[in-house]
């Protein structure tokens, strides 16, 4: 796959990374089959309409391309430039979510603003916003970030004032998301061990503090440990997607005859989506969609070590953190369908349904692409 002069670069013909490209199509055509699949019977009884949920994904896919081919054409430095403005508009945008009536009430947690009959879910601009920003702080402070520890904990300040937000939505999921990717990045990046440590062993205190303190988290964590002592209440989900896998076989019941999707698994068309998945292709699509996953996080990381070793370090480090976020989520969303990991409230990444998700997804493969892209014609 070829493509032309992309701003400022002569009119040469680069080769972008076609496995990069390629997985990110497969796995988004594989998303909506399935969507599809897993959303019919519960579209036809709420909407009397089989595909309400594809058209809204659709829509939301038609604008993330849109905004893609913007991404696309600039240069990654004006993102770098941009970042302290969309990290600060993000951080307004987590405070509106919490005031009632701005903020969309959704099973529980306000984690959506209302805009028109749509709702946006701000923490997925979280994830792409403050890692914009944290790739910019470590090109431009690399050797404070290396040397000394407060130019390693600052950045990482900004993210707790972020958590904070976050879990008041509350939005667990995300949080250990963004903490995941923030200190892989920092690493990367080279930061003293001893002080990279110390952050892990902090931060995993302090979640496990939050979870043994919280009683409808300390409730997930028990739940996931033994859900049939709760089969009809808070294990219900869980043991609803069990019986998912269990169904799925070699090669699983078919396309569309999945039975756990007929109002037995809820949300099955957004976070359970992958359960669904297993039950109608089996074992062998499970292992499809991991190798694809496997495919696009390790060209993502390939992408960054190549721009690093160019010197490149905003477009490296960015390209790695996006390969980190994406292969973390889709792991994390794959333990919780399957029962290795405590329910979180985390989409399958271009799979399932989610504007927000998909929209923001999409502008991360748009850098990816843009990285790639920068890094063959040599552009600093």
């Amino acid at each position: 796959m070829t493509v032309v002069a992309m701003s400022n670069v002569k009119a040469n013909t680069i080769k972008l990374d076609k496995w990069l490209i390629g997985s990110t199509l497969t796995i988004l055509i594989l998303g909506l089959l399935m969507l599809t699949s897993a959303s019919m019977v519960v579209s036809e009884r709420t909407y009397h309409t089989a595909f309400h949920f594809l058209w809204r994904q659709l829509m939301f896919l038609g604008l993330g391309i849109f905004t893609s081919i913007f991404i696309i054409r600039m240069p990654v430095k004006f993102f770098a430039k941009l970042s302290p403005i969309l990290l600060i508009f993000t951080l307004v945008l987590l405070i509106l979510v919490l005031i009632p009536g701005l903020g969309r009430d959704v099973n529980g947690s306000s984690r959506w603003l209302g805009i028109g009959g749509f709702g946006f879910q701000v923490s997925e601009l979280a994830k792409l916003s403050f890692l914009l920003y944290l790739c910019g702080y470590i090109a431009r402070h690399q050797h404070s970030v290396q040397t000394t520890f407060i130019g390693f904990v600052k950045p990482l300040i900004v993210l707790g004032v972020l958590g904070i937000l976050l879990l008041l939505e509350p939005d667990f999921g995300t949080t250990v998301v963004m903490a995941a990717m923030s200190l892989g990045v920092l690493f990367i990046a080279g930061v003293r061990i001893r002080y990279f440590f110390g952050i892990v062993l902090l931060a995993l205190l302090g979640f496990a503090g939050l979870a043994v303190t919280s009683p409808y988290r300390l409730q997930r964590l028990t739940t996931f440990l033994d859900p049939w002592q709760h089969q009809y209440g808070s294990g219900y989900q869980l043991i609803q997607s069990l019986i998912a896998f269990g169904r799925s076989g070699l090669t699983g019941v078919g396309l569309g005859n999945s039975i756990q999707k007929l109002f037995y698994l809820p949300e099955a068309h957004t976070d359970f989506l992958f359960a669904v998945l297993a039950e109608e292709m089996g074992l062998l699509g499970i292992l499809a969609v991991i190798v694809l996953f496997i495919i696009l996080v390790y060209r993502a990381i390939r992408i960054g070590k190549k721009s690093l070793d160019k010197q490149q370090f905003f477009n490296g480090y960015l390209a790695i953190g996006l390969g980190l976020w994406i292969g973390l989520q889709a792991m994390i969303n794959m333990g919780v369908n399957a029962g290795l990991l405590p329910t979180k409230g985390l989409t399958l990444p271009l799979m399932s349904y989610g504007g927000s998700s998909l929209l923001i997804m999409c502008c991360a493969i748009a850098f990816l692409i843009r990285i790639d892209f920068e890094e063959k014609a040599n552009i600093t």
